[in-house]
């Protein structure tokens, strides 16, 4: 009897072990726990995401813990996120593709807190930041400069192109009057040039950096293909009159993010993080 009691109460051990694991308390913010469960729950709702890496517990970790510090931080400026406001984003979230099936009760749990936070931290950042952020006419120039070479804007561009074409014969191109003057340069250099039409968010990306800067009916430098580019002319489509509002609009989110994460780092310093399993030391 007594070998029988010992091999069952060795037995509940082993069956205990993984539970207590999962239960263990890796860290503490400001004294509230958080347990290995809770970052293995992240770690999957990460994997969900795309999310990978050798270093996805620690990652998980400091995501908890960011989310923790901005829900102590919105909550203090009376910014409550709703209950309906956060089963709305999720059902959003799996219209775009994330599958929640897999979650357990804890990963379903750490999945409303992380868009709870998520929310919570846009609202702080719609409501508190961005009415102090200052956006100039350079800000502007550098946004539409960024989307010309990146995407492209609603700008018809007529150009000119000469492909496989001699140094010597690059370096006797001469500026032209206008673009039909351009292409009676080229072919009298013995050039076939290719004219063209579009939207500049048609060209491909390795045009629009070529252009960027180009100025018109300028002839660009011979490429490392031998071609050589000219912009005729660039015409604002009618989608381009709301273009700069658009433009400003996102400078001023932009900004202010990064504000937004300024201020986090800030918030991580004055908040009690004490780490208590040695495998997440490398976390905040």
């Amino acid at each position: 009897m007594k070998r029988i009691s010992l091999l069952s109460a060795l037995c509940s051990l082993l069956l205990l072990a993984p539970m207590a694991h999962a239960t263990t308390v890796v860290a503490t913010v400001n004294n509230t726990p958080i347990t290995d469960a809770d970052v293995t729950a992240r770690v999957r709702l990460m994997n969900l995401q795309g999310q990978s890496g050798t270093d996805n517990r620690i990652r998980a970790l400091e995501n908890i813990i960011d989310d923790s510090i901005k829900m102590a931080h919105t909550s203090m400026m009376n910014i409550v996120v709703s209950d309906a406001d956060v089963n709305s984003e999720i059902q959003n979230m799996r219209t775009r593709g994330l599958d929640t099936s897999g979650l357990n009760p804890v990963g379903m749990e750490m999945l409303h807190s992380a868009v709870r936070a998520n929310i919570a931290w846009q609202m702080m950042i719609g409501r508190v930041v961005m009415p102090t952020m200052t956006i100039t006419d350079e800000d502007i120039a550098h946004e539409l400069a960024e989307l010309s070479r990146t995407r492209g804007l609603p700008i018809e561009i007529t150009i000119i192109r000469l492909v496989d074409i001699p140094a010597d014969v690059a370096r006797r191109l001469t500026r032209p009057r206008d673009c039909d003057d351009a292409v009676r340069i080229a072919r009298n250099l013995g050039g076939y040039p290719i004219r063209l039409t579009a939207p500049e968010f048609e060209l491909s990306e390795e045009i629009r950096a070529r252009i960027a800067n180009l100025e018109t009916l300028t002839w660009s430098a011979r490429a490392a293909d031998n071609s050589v580019i000219m912009v005729c002319n660039r015409v604002n489509m009618p989608e381009f009159s709301n273009l700069d509002e658009i433009i400003r609009q996102n400078a001023t989110w932009r900004r202010a993010i990064n504000t937004a994460d300024q201020q986090l780092r800030n918030l991580r310093r004055r908040t009690v993080i004490v780490i208590h399993d040695d495998r997440y030391r490398g976390a905040i």
